[in-house]
């Protein structure tokens, strides 16, 4: 089995910087050529946009729950044999969650580069990192950046309270000009952002800056790293191809952005054809057996989506021929009767689905869902600022593996299936070819 070099980055607490320092890692070693995969922890679409660019190649879930323990050895196991480097961002506080970035370290030996946003902070720097390493005996914390600091004699302060054990691989200041926008799901969607490639060349370089006497910083942090076998093969078995034949569209642009690369790989092996289209771009529904409709910002472009010379109609008559329409959050919300924006701007909807949703300041549920779908239970996450009225009688709950009360419902009307839940479809591919080939029992 290959190895390569592979940190995890994670940090005390959400708002740190992880993503931000994860992107210029990965950018300042791709511009030296170095091959760099990156991976995020956790449910997520927003940072991995960013990180993809900074990368120059897709960036996987690695989640224990949605992928299991061999779905994430695989993706790491691929991610040695292809790269010089991998990167893992973590989720929330390196602690946080259950499973937690520090179950991840642990269970393949990953070594943690902690973030610590030290701008309001002096000895008790060295104390949270100190912490951080002790907390758990079964991780390694190798090494810690300090982020938004003031100046250079800060900078020294912070290194000077940390133990040997625990070098401060970089020093970041406080760059206000660089922080990227964010709006109520989380950052702003890479693709909305034209000058995103000069702001990570721009991380690049501060990080260059930082680490300039010890060439990247990383040298040294950890031994070359191999995924550790398991019971299971970490290479993947092959997937009867079940959906040969078989034209599935998928909507891809800035209201439908919530998409996971294993999902459309997924679709891939199974032998779809994949008919990637964008009804922001005007683009009218692919001749198509099958379609999916992922979640996005629909709210941000309804007026676009209405105007749509043909896309409500397509869609009308796609489900008027029963084929099936998988329609996830953003999408679901689509198909609705009406969707009421954070303006409180009422706007018509597809129709195609009954019901109303109404967007709200407040988080309106946030957790991993387990979904029973009639050929098969599916995994994946739900976050959501909308809420939802609908005469329809549910034909699932999910549930939360963690107890949480987020239960998203699972809606059946004709060959649509929708419901808040972002899937993970490589959880379950038969049921999910089962789905898309229109043999729902």
């Amino acid at each position: 089995m290959s190895s390569c070099q592979a940190l995890l980055v994670s940090a005390p607490s959400s708002g740190a910087g992880k993503t931000s320092i994860t992107a210029a890692i990965a950018r300042w070693h791709h511009r030296r050529g170095l091959r760099v995969r990156v991976f995020k922890t956790g449910p997520d679409y927003l940072d991995p946009m960013i990180l993809a660019r900074a990368s120059g190649h897709p960036v996987y879930q690695l989640d224990l729950f949605m992928a299991g323990l061999d779905g994430c050895r695989a993706l790491l196991a691929q991610a040695a044999a292809e790269a010089d480097l991998i990167l893992v961002e973590g989720v929330m506080g390196l602690f946080d969650g259950k499973p937690s970035s520090a179950d991840l370290a642990a269970a393949f030996g990953l070594p943690v580069l902690a973030v610590i946003d030290a701008q309001a902070m002096a000895q008790t720097f060295g104390a949270l990192a100190l912490g951080l390493q002790t907390y758990r005996a079964d991780i390694k914390l190798c090494g810690v950046v300090a982020n938004r600091i003031g100046s250079e004699a800060h900078g020294r302060m912070l290194a000077e309270g940390l133990p040997p054990s625990l070098p401060l691989v970089a020093a970041l200041a406080r760059q206000t000009k660089l922080a990227l926008p964010e709006r109520h799901l989380g950052l702003v969607q890479a693709m909305e952002l034209p000058a995103l490639d000069a702001q990570l060349d721009a991380w690049a370089d501060a990080w260059g800056a930082a680490t300039q006497d010890t060439h990247g910083g990383l040298e040294g942090l950890s031994a070359a790293f191999k995924p550790p076998a398991g019971e299971a093969s970490a290479v993947a078995q092959p997937i009867e191809p079940t959906l040969q034949g078989r034209r599935v569209a998928v909507a891809q642009d800035s209201a439908f952005s919530f998409i996971y690369p294993a999902n459309l790989d997924a679709l891939r092996e199974l032998g779809a054809e994949l008919l990637c289209f964008s009804p922001l771009a005007g683009h009218a529904l692919p001749a198509c057996d099958a379609l999916w409709l992922p979640g996005g910002y629909p709210e941000l472009h309804a007026e676009a989506l209405r105007a749509h010379p043909s896309f409500f109609k397509d869609l009308r008559a796609h489900l008027a021929a029963n084929k099936p329409l998988l329609a996830e959050c953003g999408g679901m919300l689509c198909l609705l009767e009406s969707l009421t924006d954070a303006e409180q701007r009422q706007h018509p909807m597809a129709g195609l689905m009954p019901g109303h949703a109404r967007l709200q300041t407040r988080l309106a549920a946030l957790g991993l869902q387990s979904l029973a779908w009639p050929e098969g239970t599916l995994r994946g996450h739900s976050f959501h600022y909308s809420t939802l009225e609908t005469p329809l009688t549910p034909t699932a709950h999910a549930d939360n593996p963690n107890g949480g009360k987020t239960a998203e419902a699972l809606y059946q009307h004709g060959s649509l299936r929708a419901s808040y839940v972002h899937h993970y479809f490589p959880s379950n591919l038969q049921a999910v070819a089962a789905f898309f080939r229109g043999t729902a029992p």
